[in-house]
């Protein structure tokens, strides 16, 4: 049985429009988890250890406060297009279009004001939550009015997230859930101690500004060879990686499947990410420096939460062999994540 309960959680600043921020509370007998209307946020994910303990395992804020100042994504949803466009620009049928640039020369996560950083409309369903909204033609420099809608449902130690898009002109879109865990608890110093395993047998190596230079290369032989579960503080030593921040390339299909497992021995608890993605960022919160103040307040150093975010190939609208990232008039963009914990 999942019990969802939604209170409010504060009101978006009048230059935002005002407006109130509403909390979805999803509960099963193993797994709690808390979302925002503004910006689909988890700001809570609590999960059993072995010993049956809840603990927090996702980094955030206390506050709406938080939320809509400067922070790295913490638990959002972000769009039209995760990940990064090489210098904000794509073409689609002869037209140029040009993005917000907001990462060194490149645009990330949907620009300035991506689906993140707006108020969405809800409605509760027996066992979680559906969000909405329009974002309209021009939005951010994309073209045509996108409908999207995000469902959170949890059942047992499962928590579905599923993305439906419909659009009135052919753009790029790919969606992900940005949420930073961490198996030990929030505000744990590191994720040194977390085993993880990803299922692919190639990456996208990246330029010095994060962009993938268009070679698809296999993990064999390499620090990316992560098919058999490593000790992710050893890994990065014994490969001399400062982290990861890359796309690793998943079986192509439209089916559910597993593409990564993470465990944490002290504690037991495992997360296994199944999705009908095409690529998964594995990201090592590289850029995490201390400076934010988080729930309780903890702080988040370097290496201190890892993200999983299941999406299309970064850059893809530029890179014909890459998997499709348009979205045409007509059609339905429709992918689910699962995240499934368990203890070991």
């Amino acid at each position: 049985m999942t019990t969802v309960r939604r209170e409010a959680f504060g009101r978006m600043p009048p230059e935002e429009g005002g407006g109130e921020v509403e909390k979805f509370i999803l509960q099963s007998d193993s797994v709690r988890v808390e979302i925002l209307s503004f910006g689909c946020i988890i700001t809570t994910l609590e999960t059993k250890d072995r010993d049956g303990q809840f603990s927090d395992i996702v980094l955030g804020f206390d506050t709406l406060e938080g939320y809509t100042g400067k922070h790295p994504f913490f638990g959002t949803v972000v769009g039209r297009v995760a990940n990064r466009i090489a210098n904000g620009k794509f073409s689609v049928d002869g037209k140029e279009y040009q993005l917000f640039i907001n990462n060194g020369p490149n645009s990330l996560h949907g620009g300035a004001k991506g689906f993140d950083k707006v108020l969405w409309s809800a409605e509760v369903l027996p066992n979680g939550v559906r969000f909405f909204r329009l974002s309209p033609d021009g939005e951010e420099g994309y073209p045509g009015d996108l409908k999207v809608w995000v469902t959170y449902t949890l059942s047992g130690r499962e928590l579905a997230i599923n993305y439906q898009a419909q659009t009135s002109k052919t753009t790029p879109i790919s969606l992900t859930n940005h949420s930073y865990f961490n198996l030990a608890g929030q505000g744990s110093r590191d994720v040194y101690d977390h085993e993880i395993s990803i299922e692919a047998d190639s990456y996208l190596p990246v330029d010095d500004t994060q962009i993938p230079t268009g070679e698809v290369a296999a993990v064999s032989g390499t620090g990316f060879d992560l098919r058999q579960p490593v000790e992710l503080g050893k890994h990065l030593q014994k490969f001399h990686l400062d982290g990861f921040d890359h796309n690793f390339c998943l079986h192509q299909g439209q089916d559910r499947r597993l593409v990564a497992r993470v465990f944490h021995p002290p504690t037991g608890r495992t997360m296994e990410v199944h999705t009908t993605q095409p690529g998964i960022q594995f990201y090592t919160g590289n850029f995490l420096d201390g400076s934010l103040k988080g729930k309780g307040g903890a702080t988040y150093p370097k290496h201190s939460a890892f993200c999983l975010e299941t999406q299309n190939w970064p850059d893809a609208v530029n890179k014909p062999h890459f998997p499709n990232a348009l979205l045409h008039p007509g059609e339905e963009y429709n992918h689910t994540t699962w995240l499934v914990f368990n203890t070991a």
